[in-house]
């Protein structure tokens, strides 16, 4: 029987009363929860201290560059269908260098879960302001505060027919394990954009900011209305709301590849001659 203990890594080496331990803590609980044996998952992360989850957990992980947790979690997933295959990085990662790979891995509906640690700065290059800072933020590099917008990622996934959509954050380890468990088992790409404060770098949303404003959406609230769902991730501010905000089932983008009809690619047999046709026209 797999234990929390079977997915003990290295030892952290984050600030202490980081968010991001909250997080390691539910995934850990979520997938001892849900039986999942290490070998059978697979964590992939970009840059950045949220990213230095995999370090600290014993599963598969992958390690790789500034915003590219998408395309290298897509690869991972047409290529074995059978990983239960998890992204982890921080909001400047996702939505900021990563953007453009958050945008089309939602519309490929890939099967893969995005944890996003949204701690609305850039925490490992000591907090400047991230795509989700609110305007005004005052930082090192924008001491006047910040003059753009903020990066809603929720409303952004709803208006692209996202599969999964979700928010919950790092003070309430029982939610968020309970969400992630959620994400893994909808079939589709899940978002769980998850609120965690950084105690060095951003002095406005603090663990008693978040608790003064976060509630869970109401039992008999319906993630299948997508008008609701652009309603309650528009709400920002006095009143935040967490859980899952919009859900819709879908085919993947493994349920139309041909190629994968006969089974994941890394079980099925090399034939070069399939693609002798293709290469005689370039000829």
């Amino acid at each position: 029987m797999v234990t929390i203990d079977d997915y003990q890594g290295q030892v952290t080496a984050w600030c202490p009363g980081c968010g991001d331990f909250g997080i390691l803590q539910a995934l850990k609980k979520a997938l001892v929860d849900l039986k999942l044996e290490p070998h059978q998952v697979l964590i992939v992360s970009g840059i950045g201290q949220a990213s230095k989850l995999p370090h600290y957990m014993k599963c598969n992980t992958f390690n790789g560059l500034h915003g590219r947790i998408l395309p290298v979690a897509t690869g991972a997933k047409i290529a074995n269908q059978e990983l239960v295959v998890i992204g982890v990085g921080g909001d400047g990662d996702n939505y900021g260098e990563g953007g453009n790979h958050f945008l089309h891995t939602i519309r490929r509906n890939i099967d893969i879960t995005l944890l996003v640690h949204n701690n609305r700065v850039y925490g490992l290059t000591k907090g400047q302001a991230s795509p989700t800072s609110d305007p005004g933020f005052i930082s090192k590099v924008q001491p006047q505060g910040v003059i753009s917008s903020s990066f809603n990622a929720l409303s952004l996934a709803i208006s692209l027919h996202a599969s999964f959509v979700s928010r919950s954050w790092s003070g309430d380890i029982d939610h968020l394990s309970w969400l992630i468990k959620e994400a893994v088992q909808h079939k589709g790409f899940s978002l769980i954009d998850i609120l965690q404060p950084c105690i060095t770098f951003n002095k406005k949303n603090t663990y008693r900011w978040y608790k003064e404003r976060i509630y869970k959406l109401a039992e008999e609230y319906d993630p299948a209305n997508r008008l609701a769902a652009f309603k309650k991730a528009e709400e920002w501010g006095d009143k935040i709301p967490i859980g899952i905000f919009y859900r819709e089932k879908k085919p993947t983008f493994a349920d139309q590849l041909f190629g994968l009809k006969k089974g994941p690619l890394f079980r099925q047999r090399l034939d070069p001659s399939q693609v002798m046709p293709l290469l005689e026209t370039l000829s």
